[in-house]
């Protein structure tokens, strides 16, 4: 299945009104979005001190903070950038060479060009704020937005880098054995959605090299350079087996110059010639041009009416009971497909009705590894916003790294396979196809020729689901729109004359779309295709194709008189289809096939009916299919009816020997198929065993996934901790400088100060005051009269308390035992909040003052009387 590319957004030319000139499609300043979690300031402020000045980009910083924390984010990052670093507020203008910090407990995004700030949801410790921005960023600045992800927990900015690459903006990640904390970075990085994978400092150059690509421009006309394209298309048809020829060619320049500017390449033919060199580049171009946007229930509407009219109205039409079938091509990571299940389920949960129906859905895709990942259906946080809780709850189960797990029984109603809807052929009979969004990547052409193909592909009133952007065409006659169903059509029934005439073939060459095309059909053209068409369908037999263990893969032509479904749970093994009269007989013939190199022929196989009288004749085929090819490991079984042979009048031998052979053969069939029957019951037992087995260890492994989303918890409000510890740390810095600054200052002053605590004990003391008291450092927390000192003052204590009870400093002159003066002054001490919470005592040395005031005094008194 050719998986949908997707288009950068194209800019809007630059306009002029009333003489000023306004990009419509873009904001003033190009964005930056960092994304960071436990241990990210430090790549934060590498990467912000690389930046060079007047950069003309704006840079907002998305960092995991704890909500109920007041950060200092914003004062941190100011200290190494010469940017103005501001904290985000609802409303604020984007403004170039400035960093913006996201709030606490806040979800960022835009409206209008400017800042939108918005609760955060979610519960603490599932918060996704990264992947909330990258996603509003791609929406806004479309190829001209930028993520980056350093280091943190958990995958957060993955799916937001993701958005970001695929509406044309440039993704960046650091190395994550240079993050403190790598799962962040490196959950980006397996999921292949970064460009550039660089340390912090060398991401600024990254940056400024990537915008100049962009305001130089590159040549978009690949009609000026068709060599080279054609030679690209022929790289990736070799190397990947997929033809992109048939695919808009403007939504291939636009893939492909991405890729060019990534590559600093300067023309087509120059990229064509780095492809050839790195076979590794034309892997990365496949992804590139095979990025799909999928999600779940995307266009609610279209699900909403599938599930309340259409669906419904499907299961009216069959009141006995059904077993559909549903196709979802280009399903990507399986979102679509999975979507389908669960709206089914909804329906029959609702409807609730008494026969049985069921739903095997086909997805299918081009890209291996999108499939792998669908397989498991395994989905991050980011689908709660997509999937409401309730649905959550019914059909998904709690995975790691706060994910989720779609419930097994939903899992095992899809089949997951590759297939290119292009070349391949498609799933017949079905009730449901569901092709969203992926006729718009393709020429006219080709959509033409895969309408017709999906009315061959449904039932007469199949539902063909289509996306927003994607029609039918001028194909009125095959398809009919559902009244109030927006995309959801019903298939009609056309004349043989309208149906599909283009049935997939491989390709084996490439060619440039052209803008014309033939008038007149030819030998080569749509008459022979027809021709052969018809000489398939009349002439050639019916036809099945199998794996070696007998399960059938394909099924060509009218099978029905020679294969019947089993009665029972559902299987497609030859083996159990086989009617009763060709069973022994084609078990046989298939093992003989598989043991030998050429064709294994039994001709003349007679069938009788139901009264026992020969009906027809059969001549089966069997043959494996050659190990070289694309069919290597599967066998091709043909059935093709033959006149019934003339009857040779014979007389029953009277033999008594034939006879007693004849009876112990027929006795020897019905033990062989009473054997088969027990081993046919002994395989269903062992399976319905399995399934036990399988059932009591997804029981053990929930219980094992709640203890991990329990540990994943913990992990995430540590990451938070890590956070605050690394603010803490700063403020402990400064506040060592202040304190640094404080005792300089007090111990310059040269005055001696004691500050006591409402209980006057010693909580800190100037140098100056060791002259006073008998003070060392391990007399903090005693008691101040404990301490011996040279003062004559023993109603300090009762002074001290009389200033905390009345809030009045006191002031007295003391005398020391030595005869030295000083003045001690005793004052309240004031918090910051103004609360009282001790005394200052200090210190002031008026010896001197005390002497020269004995010499004045002496002096005014001059001598006595002689």
């Amino acid at each position: 299945m050719t998986k949908r590319p997707l288009t950068a957004a194209t800019p809007v030319p630059v306009a002029s009104i009333d003489g000023a000139s306004v990009r419509a499609s873009f904001p003033a300043a190009a964005v930056v979005g960092i994304g960071a979690s436990a241990g990210g300031l430090d790549p934060i402020c590498e990467f912000l001190a690389g930046v060079p000045p007047a950069s003309g980009f704006a840079y907002v910083v998305v960092q995991h903070l704890d909500p109920l924390h007041k950060g200092m984010l914003p004062e941190l990052l100011q200290r190494v950038t010469r940017m103005k670093v501001i904290e985000v507020a609802d409303g604020m203008e984007v403004e170039a060479d400035h960093v913006y910090v996201i709030p606490p407990n806040r979800n960022l995004g835009f409206e209008g060009g400017r800042f939108a700030v918005r609760p955060a949801s979610g519960e603490r410790g599932f918060r996704l704020p990264i992947d909330s921005f990258f996603r509003a960023l791609a929406d806004h600045g479309r190829e001209r937005a930028i993520g980056v992800v350093f280091s943190g927990m958990g995958a957060d900015g993955t799916l937001g880098l993701a958005a970001i690459r695929e509406n044309g903006g440039l993704t960046l990640a650091q190395p994550p054995a240079g993050a403190r904390f790598d799962p962040m970075p490196q959950s980006a990085i397996d999921a292949e959605v970064v460009d550039i994978v660089a340390r912090p400092a060398d991401m600024p150059a990254h940056i400024a090299e990537w915008r100049g690509s962009q305001e130089g421009g590159l040549p978009a006309q690949a009609a000026a350079q068709r060599d080279a394209l054609r030679q690209l298309f022929q790289l990736l048809l070799k190397q990947t087996g997929a033809n992109f020829s048939d695919y808009k060619l403007s939504t291939v320049m636009r893939r492909i110059e991405r890729r060019m500017k990534l590559r600093q390449c300067d023309s087509l033919a120059a990229y064509v010639g780095y492809m050839g060199d790195n076979p590794a580049e034309v892997e990365l171009l496949f992804k590139e041009l095979l990025i799909g946007v999928t999600n779940f229930f995307r266009d609610p509407k279209v699900w909403e009416y599938l599930m309340a009219s259409a669906l419904p109205q499907l299961l009216a039409e069959h009141p006995e009971g059904a077993a559909f079938k549903a196709w979802v091509p280009a399903c990507s990571t399986g979102q679509e497909a999975y979507s389908l299940a669960i709206a089914f389920n909804e329906v029959l949960e609702r409807v609730r009705p008494t026969a049985r129906y069921t739903l095997q859905i086909f997805a299918t895709d081009l890209d291996d590894d999108a499939i792998d990942r669908a397989r498991q259906g395994v989905y991050g946080a980011a689908i709660e916003a997509d999937v409401s809780s309730e649905l959550l709850q019914r059909y998904f189960m709690p995975a790691e790294k706060d994910g989720y797990r779609i419930r097994k029984d939903v899992r095992n109603t899809i089949i997951f396979a590759r297939q290119n809807i292009i070349s391949d052929p498609p799933f017949t009979k079905l009730d449901i196809l569901c092709c969203r969004n992926l006729l718009i990547y393709f020429t006219a052409k080709l959509q033409e020729q895969l309408i017709p193909l999906f009315h061959y592909a449904l039932k007469n009133g199949g539902l063909l689901m289509l996306g927003s952007a994607d029609t039918p065409g001028h194909f009125n006659e095959l398809f009919a729109p559902m009244t109030g169903a927006g995309r959801i059509y019903r298939r009609l029934d056309a004349s043989i004359h309208r149906v599909a005439n283009y049935f997939p073939a491989r390709v084996n060459s490439v060619s440039i779309p052209s803008t014309s095309e033939p008038s007149n059909p030819t030998m080569n053209g749509n008459l022979q295709t027809q021709v052969e068409q018809l000489l398939l369908k009349k002439h050639a037999p019916a036809a099945v194709l199998l794996n070696v263990h007998g399960d059938i893969l394909y099924i060509h032509g009218r099978t029905g008189a020679y294969l019947e479904p089993a009665a029972g749970k559902a299987n497609w093994n030859i083996h159990a289809m086989a009617r009763d009269s060709l069973r022994h007989e084609l078990g046989d013939l298939v093992k003989r096939a598989a043991q030998t190199d050429g064709m294994v022929v039994l001709r003349g196989l007679i069938q009788r009916d139901e009264a026992g009288k020969p009906s027809h004749a059969l001549d089966l085929t069997a043959e494996a299919m050659p190990e070289s090819g694309s069919l290597s490991g599967t066998l091709m079984v043909t059935f093709s009816s033959v006149p019934l042979p003339r009857e040779k009048r014979r007389s029953r031998s009277t033999n008594p020997q034939v006879l007693e052979l004849e009876q112990q053969l027929a006795q020897a069939r019905l033990e062989i198929q009473a054997v088969r029957d027990e081993m046919q019951t002994s395989r269903e037992e062992l399976k319905s065993a399995n399934e036990e087995l399988q059932s009591t260890n997804e029981e053990l492994q929930s219980t094992n996934e709640e203890l991990t989303t329990s540990k994943e918890e913990m992990q995430s409000l540590n990451e938070e901790l890590y956070t605050v510890n690394a603010e803490l740390q700063s403020k402990v810095d400064d506040l060592s400088l202040v304190n640094g600054d404080m005792k300089n200052l007090l111990n310059s002053t040269d005055v001696a100060t004691i500050f006591l605590d409402n209980k006057l004990r010693i909580r800190r003391f100037t140098d100056q005051t060791t002259q006073i008291y008998k003070l060392i450092p391990a007399d903090v927390q005693r008691p101040l009269s404990d301490i011996v000192n040279e003062l004559q003052y023993p109603e300090l204590e009762a002074d001290a308390h009389e200033v905390l009870r009345t809030l009045v400093f006191c002031e007295k002159q003391i005398a020391t035992r030595s005869g030295g003066w000083y003045t001690v002054r005793i004052m309240p001490y004031r918090t910051v909040e103004n609360v009282i919470d001790g005394v200052v005592v200090t210190f002031i040395n008026i010896t001197e003052s005390k002497l020269l005031e004995a010499q004045l005094r002496s002096m005014q008194k001059g001598p006595g009387p002689a």
